[in-house]
């Protein structure tokens, strides 16, 4: 075992422009940090769906991260797609692959914002396409404060593992997701919500460690954020 756990992130993939004239990956610098001071040793996995097993192979955690972009309503059973769905396939394939390859070895699953979505879908779950078509009175899950800055509180569920992780009953998040967990599979159960009733967090307790949560603990927002890194990687330890 590495004296450091090896946390594999999925990056996010670009077009042409910006960056560069080419397609090109990225992640936000504080992904990787927030790790390192989790405990882990962050590396970054590039989308190769025929590769999953092989770069599972040298993590011992996946994270899942989020991204501007929507998991295709097909791969939850959906034959509708709202207008406001934005695909990315290259990304969603990898991203499926190797975090079932990862629940089928028990190795650790963190699922961020849109993680989180992927995780459920992996586990056999639902998605809302775009919550304010789908949920009276919503919140501003796209909060219009910066992203380093809490937008909502949520209630965490007792006797859950993010309630055992963050030790509390609430928190307060940043949000930026339009879509939500509808269901989040057989065996799996919802730990976390916000106060308009959207699913905030999932977990499945079959597994070692697999959590997704909707919000973005890497910003720090809340003072217990680390504490679900922190455990992620202390659950990668083996």
């Amino acid at each position: 075992m590495h004296k450091f756990p090896v946390i594999g992130l999925t990056l996010d993939a670009e077009e042409p422009g910006g960056y560069s004239k080419f397609p090109w990956y990225a992640l936000r610098q504080n992904y990787f940090t927030a790790v390192r001071e989790a405990g882990g040793l962050p590396i970054a996995l590039p989308h190769d769906a025929a590769a999953a097993a092989a770069y599972l192979a040298l993590c011992d955690g996946i994270l899942v991260t989020g991204g501007a972009f929507d998991v295709d309503p097909a791969l939850y059973g959906d034959t509708s797609l709202h207008e406001t769905v934005s695909l990315k396939p290259a990304r969603t394939d990898f991203e499926l692959a190797i975090t079932r390859a990862a629940l089928a070895a028990n190795k650790p699953v963190l699922g961020i914002c849109g993680g989180e979505q992927l995780l459920a879908v992996a586990l056999g779950g639902t998605l809302i396409q775009h919550i304010p078509d789908s949920i009276a009175n919503a919140l501003a899950h796209e909060q219009p404060n910066p992203r380093d800055q809490p937008g909502h509180t949520i209630a965490i569920t007792a006797d859950t593992l993010l309630a055992r992780i963050v030790g509390s009953a609430a928190m307060a998040v940043n949000s930026a997701h339009h879509q939500a967990v509808a269901t989040p599979g057989p065996g799996a159960m919802v730990n976390a919500l916000a106060p308009d009733g959207v699913i905030e967090g999932i977990e499945h307790p079959g597994y070692r460690f697999a959590l997704g949560v909707q919000w973005h603990p890497e910003f720090k927002v809340d003072t217990q954020d680390i504490a679900i890194l922190r455990a992620f990687v202390d659950a990668a330890r083996g």
